[in-house]
């Protein structure tokens, strides 16, 4: 990607056509791009607390139940090196608006599945449509940032997603336990939402840049002089990904077997409880320098694991509880201090590329998580699966503390000691 803030001329100013008509303005397209990253991981978050009732109606394994999961990440992993510039040749507004045309015909997939092939083609399109969407909206709010503080746009991008995702598990378990058709309806929400969402889009100004180079696939690309600092980021926002794939490709099906409730309603809400502890930590914490978030986030999951393999062992619902609190708090700090120290390193016209690039390692470490955990339940217990997967991601933590240890000195234009002279 040649520039990834295309929206902006040589010197720094907005060109005519993001200064274009629209009822809302600067901070109205930082608002919608917040919406449409809340949008993003509702859709993600949808099927969640559903699982289990498609495995009772199609008899089906644990192992293809992640693999539905892990469908979105690999799609997403084909879409974001093929369509990451996209925001770039044609504006932020365009791209969202497309990605978010893609999830809402998805939800129609889901809402009248005949079969679970229709689960995976619709998680496949709710992939392409997020990588579309998720790289433009992040960007947004970047550009659109209405205060001072860089930090801020992360803080707020951790908020919308969590916001998200806390209202799709809540609102999903409560319609499949007391609501009709309760495999159809928590989709048509989305699917209105969906609608309300790219109504909002159209309502913001244009960022069509005036000028656009010919689309082309973009390699992965790290900008030297800050190598270290984006492997510590990416493998921050690593750790994160990977447990909301337990989170959400196995959390309901954890729940139901070692707590024994079939309540949908509660097992949405446990889990809802961990989206929500996200939203409230990125607020409350949003001045702690970046590096600082993923020290303590590391910290805080490892202790996560700790307590989800202990909830697996002895089938307490305030284990259950006490895993979706600290595991919520850990995501939320490495998620968010992943995203500000790449946010704080990468140069402006390299930082649409960079992110797509992190995003890609971050998916394709989720989709391995969930097929690994799923195919590990379903060759043997899901305890020992819960048990392997503690295990692999603390090793994870641990490279994260080494990491952490090395000197930085670096920036854009300095030098760490994976990159040699900037």
């Amino acid at each position: 990607m040649k520039r990834t803030e295309a929206a902006l001329t040589r010197n720094g100013s907005a060109p005519r056509s993001a200064r274009g008509s629209g009822v809302l303005g600067k901070r109205g397209a930082f608002l919608s791009a917040a919406f449409v990253l809340a949008l993003v991981l509702w859709s993600s978050g949808a099927p969640s607390t559903l699982y289990p009732s498609y495995a009772e109606k199609w008899d089906l394994a644990p192992v293809v139940i992640t693999s539905i999961f892990a469908t979105y990440p690999l799609a997403l992993i084909v879409a974001l090196p093929l369509f990451g510039n996209l925001s770039d040749l044609y504006g932020r507004r365009l791209v969202m608006i497309g990605g978010v045309l893609l999830i809402a015909l998805s939800t129609l997939l889901f809402a009248f599945a005949p079969h679970v092939g229709f689960l995976f083609a619709g998680r496949a399109l709710q992939g392409i449509g997020s990588g579309l969407a998720m790289g433009a909206a992040t960007v947004s709010l970047i550009e659109n940032n209405p205060r001072s503080n860089p930090r801020f746009a992360s803080t707020m991008a951790t908020v919308a997603t969590a916001t998200g995702l806390t209202l799709a598990l809540f609102v999903s378990g409560l319609l499949s336990q007391f609501a009709p058709l309760p495999l159809v309806l928590s989709y048509i929400v989305l699917f209105v939402l969906a609608l309300a969402t790219m109504t909002t889009l159209l309502m913001t100004p244009s960022d069509r840049p005036p000028t656009r180079h010919r689309w082309r696939p973009q390699a992965p690309h790290v900008p030297r002089g800050i190598r270290l600092s984006f492997m510590i980021a990416t493998l921050s926002v690593v750790l994160a990904y990977s447990m909301g794939a337990i989170f959400l490709s196995l959390g309901a099906h954890m729940i139901s077997a070692f707590a024994q409730t079939d309540n949908k309603a509660i097992t949405g809400a446990l889990l809802a409880t961990s989206a929500a502890s996200i939203g409230l930590t990125a607020l409350l914490l949003g001045r702690v320098p970046a590096r600082a978030q993923i020290w303590a986030g590391t910290a805080l999951t490892v202790l996560s694991l700790a307590i989800m393999v202990a909830a697996s062992i002895y089938g307490s619902v305030w284990l259950f509880l006490s895993w979706c609190l600290v595991g919520g708090i850990a995501y939320s700090l490495t998620f968010t201090g992943g995203l500000g120290l790449i946010n704080s390193v990468a140069p402006k016209h390299h930082r649409g590329a960079t992110l797509s690039f992190l995003y890609l390692i971050a998916y394709f470490f989720q989709a391995g998580t969930a097929i690994g955990v799923g195919a590990l339940a379903s060759s043997g217990t899901l305890s020992n699966a819960v048990t392997a997967a503690a295990a692999t991601l603390t090793c994870l933590c641990l490279l994260a503390v080494i990491l952490l240890k090395l000197p930085a000195r670096g920036g854009p234009q300095g030098v760490d000691p994976l990159s040699g002279s900037g």
